[in-house]
């Protein structure tokens, strides 16, 4: 058996603690370890790690692939170099393990950000959906309602077996309230949760029946002697979910139940369902002073949130931007997302706070033609060797020790110590110690993006 799991996205229903560049699947939202890592370690559970795909934006390789590096040596990652929706992004992994490994295996399909609580019992229904994707069928894992959710589609099943599993009817899309009420109560309506096995081999044959759109273009994917999916083919292909391309087409579908605590974490209103309550049904993490509040989700990040007397509400505190919401409107959090990227707001786009391999930074102020960071380098890391076009930069060390190379020359800087990187030299910030590095870069210049970096050599692989 492969797994595939999808790690794209943007987590637009989770903002503000999600961003465009730094996810919900990357996010250590509840646990120790994020939802990424949780959920390929759940894999790790029903085959080798070795067979597990994660696929995800050009954007997030490098951060996905240092997260799964602590799970797995060598963890094998798939960059879209463009959004394409689901179908796209499974037929060419489909292709790829097909290639790749000469197998016509069963795939698991799974997203990145759902919550399992019993992994023996998802262990157990992969199993089983298993058996019956290798009779044929593209097996989808439905949950049992547990209250009108209007955020999730349903799947309507028939009284048809296919071993324990049913043949399915048809897809329904997110309903409104009162038809998530009737499919509520109707005992065949499941919740699709987004969770998929087939044999690779049935995936292809159903895509070239319902969308040839999609089938036509593999061919022009070759991945005998590389990994990478070029931008000017992948770009060809339709956005279409793999919902809409086969699923609502096929009769090749059966469904199982999943019945092992599952979660989808896609909105606030999940997270305060599966989150710990007090004694007043409040679901309260950080820095957080409340006064007789009930039944209420008060996020805190960075500062102290005081909160009175609020019921139902949903309050998400970050760096740069505070959430409040009832916690029925959660669903609609995706409109200020979008409001905020037609807008070319940044705060759609990341946090103040951005997290990358080598560690972290904080912008800490920012005008015309200047931005202060403050970069933590942790033990061990180093920054790509590089170089910008339009902006100068300089370096004050604050803890720790910098080893910097700049122009083919090293200096070993302590703090308080200070160094100069004109524009268009090439240069590296390192932390071979054992002592976590921090640093006050300054930017000048009349174009401060993350783009104007050229990098020449880099040991997360993002050269």
């Amino acid at each position: 058996m492969y797994g595939l799991i999808l790690a794209g996205g943007s987590g637009s229903r989770l903002w503000p603690l999600s961003r465009e560049l730094y996810p919900k699947q990357l996010l250590n939202i509840q646990d120790t370890e994020s939802l990424l890592q949780a959920t390929f370690e759940r894999l790790q559970e029903c085959m080798p790690s070795q067979n597990i795909i994660s696929m995800t934006g050009v954007k997030h390789v490098s951060n996905v692939r240092f997260q799964l590096s602590s799970l797995c040596d060598n963890p094998v990652i798939l960059s879209e170099p463009t959004t394409k929706n689901t179908a796209p992004a499974i037929a060419i992994a489909c292709k790829y393990i097909m290639e790749k490994f000469n197998d016509d295996p069963v795939i698991l399909v799974v997203p990145s950000d759902h919550k399992i609580s019993d992994t023996k019992k998802f262990v157990a229904t992969v199993a089983e959906g298993e058996k019956i994707a290798e009779m044929g069928y593209i097996v989808t894992f439905g949950i049992k309602p547990s209250y009108p959710e209007t955020g999730y589609g349903y799947i309507n099943i028939t009284q048809d077996h296919v071993e324990r599993g049913f043949k399915v009817n048809k897809f329904v899309e997110k309903p409104d309230n009162e038809l998530a009420k009737k499919y509520f109560e109707d005992k065949n309506y499941y919740w699709n949760s987004g969770i998929f096995m087939f044999k690779a081999s049935v995936l292809l044959e159903e895509l070239a029946k319902c969308s040839p759109e999609i089938y036509t273009k593999l061919s022009n994917f070759d991945f005998s002697e590389s990994d990478e999916i070029p931008f000017i083919e992948f770009d060809k292909m339709p956005a279409i979910s793999i919902d809409y391309a086969v699923m609502e087409k096929s009769d090749k579908i059966a469904l199982l139940k999943l019945d092992c605590e599952w979660k989808d974490l896609g909105s606030w209103k999940s997270i305060y369902d599966v989150g710990k309550k007090d004694e007043n049904g409040n679901v309260i993490v950080g820095h957080v002073l409340d006064e007789g509040s009930k039944n209420s989700l008060i996020y805190s990040s960075s500062k102290l949130v005081a909160t009175i007397g609020l019921e139902d509400t949903v309050i998400v505190e970050t760096e740069d931007a505070i959430l409040a919401c009832k916690s029925d409107k959660t669903q609609d959090v995706k409109k200020v997302f979008d409001t905020l990227k037609k807008q070319n707001d940044n705060t759609h786009l990341s946090h103040k706070t951005v997290y990358r391999p080598w560690g972290y930074y904080t912008v800490l102020a920012e005008g015309k033609g200047f931005l202060t960071k403050m970069i933590q380098v942790n033990p061990g890391q180093k920054l790509s060797v590089q170089s910008h076009n339009h902006r100068s930069e300089h370096w004050v060390i604050l803890e720790g020790m910098a080893k910097v190379l700049l122009e083919g020359k090293e200096h070993i800087l302590s703090p308080g110590h200070s160094i100069d990187i004109d524009v268009k030299e090439i240069h590296s910030l390192q932390n071979p110690y054992k002592d976590v590095l921090k640093i006050i870069e300054v930017q000048k210049g009349d174009l401060l993006i993350e783009e104007d970096i050229i990098r020449y050599e880099d040991m997360y692989g993002r050269v």
